[in-house]
């Protein structure tokens, strides 16, 4: 079986550089690893040192680690291509109403990236995979996305829009739906409510595909290792705490908490040994700042009853592969993933 280990949180916390490095980390204890990451950032891409595409690349000096992104768009073709008939699935991605569909709705995006992972879980070719979540609430959506997805292709709303679900309505449509819409569209000078009618119609196909398929994603997305990423900052405090409101119906319970950039406790009523009051007033503000976010883990812990992990704040972002390793060799009371 391949094991999954979901990073999430909210953005701007540096979970997909944490992603990273465990998968650095991991490849480098003997797993296959493959690490889907979301739109990684350049200086990420470099230190990695490999090419981020849509399908997993190797790496050519570390043997056990793959890397991908995850794209909406090119998730969503291959979706409808995989649960709808082939005339169908060309017309759906040909429909100008596709791209905007799957590219700024959230829940689109986080159901692509978790059909991804799951179709790469199927094909059990890692030991590893390590899934850096769409950072939309938080990443919360990200284990909602299956249920409102087919809440959405076999929702009330959908139903309304194109029918009963009749054997021989798309034939209906064709005779009597589809004349007069074009007759309006005629009117407005443009093909805007039939391709829109056809789209809603196409994508009513998908419905048993999508809620099968959706139904297995929750199963995996309840077996794999969750681990929360976050700093101490209010927003992204908020984001985690948020997470375990929902926890019990989108996920089991996330195997740690892990706070980033965290700032070392020694500095907690350090002494300057020095007069001059710059440094020493200096010393005392980071002291400060360092023991709010120990209060701040230790009230996490406490509160929702998991286990914390620390990784130090770093004075330059990771550069190559050994850095990214470094990041969680350095880590505080990281959970064992493997």
């Amino acid at each position: 079986m391949t094991r999954a280990v979901v990073v999430t949180g909210a953005g701007g916390v540096g979970k997909t550089t944490v992603s990273a490095a465990l998968g650095v980390s991991a490849a480098r204890a003997g797993q296959r690893t493959l690490v889907l990451t979301v739109d990684p950032a350049r200086r990420l891409t470099t230190a990695l040192g490999i090419a981020i595409t849509n399908d997993p690349q190797p790496h050519p000096d570390e043997p056990n680690l793959w890397a991908a992104m995850l794209d909406a768009e090119s998730s969503w073709q291959e979706v409808v291509r995989r649960h709808a008939d082939p005339d169908v699935a060309e017309r759906l991605v040909d429909n100008e109403f596709f791209a905007a569909a799957t590219s700024h709705f959230p829940a689109s995006q986080s159901y692509a990236a978790a059909e991804e992972a799951a179709t790469y879980l199927d094909a059990r070719a890692w030991d590893l995979i390590i899934v850096d979540t769409p950072p939309a609430a938080g990443g919360i959506d990200f284990f909602r996305a299956p249920a409102q997805m087919t809440d959405l292709v076999g929702g009330r709303l959908l139903r309304w829009l194109t029918g009963a679900r009749l054997p021989g309505r798309r034939f209906i449509f064709n005779r009597t739906a589809k004349p007069m819409l074009r007759l309006a569209d005629q009117v407005l000078g443009s093909h805007l409510l039939e391709r829109i009618a056809e789209f809603f119609m196409d994508l009513r196909t998908t419905y048993d595909g999508v809620s099968k398929r959706a139904r297995q994603i929750e199963r995996y997305m309840r077996k794999a290792t969750t681990l929360i990423v976050t700093t101490t900052d209010p927003a992204p405090l908020q984001e985690a705490v948020k997470f375990f409101k929902a926890l019990p119906e989108v996920a089991s319970p996330p195997a740690g908490v892990i706070f980033n950039r965290s700032l070392p406790v020694g500095w907690i009523g350090a002494e300057a040994g020095d007069n001059d009051p710059v440094l020493v007033n200096n010393l005392e503000r980071w002291g400060a700042e360092a023991h709010r976010q120990r209060v701040a883990r230790r009230e996490m812990g406490e509160r929702h009853d998991t286990p914390i992990a620390t990784i130090a704040w770093q004075p330059q972002p990771p550069t190559d592969l050994d850095s990214l390793e470094a990041l969680i060799r350095g880590a505080e009371s990281l959970p064992k993933l493997w």
